[in-house]
């Protein structure tokens, strides 16, 4: 009789290939893929994702896993630049740990580094409207845009141990998140601030 072997708790995260070509094509300005994600969307939220068309971003796939701390996307623009870390999943909450921990803590320091915001884009599976949520992580010393985007943008909530998760309930939705780095009124960015 062979004795019984016990599992430890499982981080649930998915493969994030489709949804990562899926945001790419959204902060890319490409309006097919823009009205893909928000056909179960209200109005504001779709006019808001649709102000990327008018100011797109250079998306590029990160090379390796993210292990490195450069994320699976870096977001450019002229006036901002963007680490971006990929995840979805069938449940509200991802907790970090092992790989995922030690990604994280390099995606900080290298936000430290380079005076850059890293970001989290967390996609939930199967919900109406808006499914995708913005985090950023605790980076000091960032200036300018970066630090008012910082300021904005909600960090990956804490669990009772102190350990950064992601919880889709409080990240920012990605409609928002649009807006903000785009255009505030139709007319002037957001974000238009004198450096």
């Amino acid at each position: 009789m062979t004795g019984v072997v016990i599992s430890p708790p499982v981080t649930i995260t998915s493969m994030s290939g489709p949804y990562e070509r899926e945001l790419r094509s959204v902060l890319a300005g490409e309006k097919k893929g823009i009205i893909a994600i928000t056909r179960s969307c209200n109005e504001v939220e779709r006019a808001r994702a649709m102000q990327a068309c008018e100011r797109p971003f250079l998306v590029v796939r990160a090379p390796g896993s993210g292990s490195e701390g450069t994320g699976d996307l870096l977001v450019l623009r002229g006036d901002v630049c963007f680490p971006i870390e990929v995840k979805s999943s069938k449940v509200s909450k991802i907790y970090l740990s092992g790989r995922t921990m030690t990604q994280y803590e390099a995606f900080q320091k290298t936000g430290e580094r380079c005076g850059l915001l890293p970001l989290y884009a967390f996609r939930l599976k199967g919900v109406r409207g808006d499914s995708w949520r913005i985090f950023s992580v605790p980076v000091g010393g960032l200036r300018g845009k970066m630090r008012l985007i910082a300021n904005r943008v909600p960090e990956l909530p804490l669990t009772r141990n102190g350990a950064p998760h992601l919880d889709w309930e409080k990240g920012m939705p990605l409609n928002g998140f649009i807006a903000m780095i785009c255009r505030s009124d139709g007319s002037r960015p957001a974000l238009d601030i004198n450096l």
